[in-house]
């Protein structure tokens, strides 16, 4: 699984962060998302898969 966001769409709502905070963070200054584990581990796999879901702007991909 490889991670990547488009911070220009993010609109700052964390949701990402709450569901997967090993592979989210927020930006301190603006808010916008920050990937911290671009390639997590299986464990991980089901929460970033809905934290894409759930991403009121769209700006997280997963391939």
């Amino acid at each position: 699984m490889n991670v990547t966001t488009d911070r220009g769409k993010c609109c700052g709502a964390g949701n990402c962060v709450l569901v997967a905070p090993a592979v989210f963070d927020q930006d301190d200054n603006d808010g916008t998302v920050l990937v911290v584990t671009p390639a997590p581990a299986p464990e991980h796999h089901d929460a970033v898969r809905e934290a894409a879901e759930m991403c009121p702007a769209g700006a997280i991909t997963v391939d």
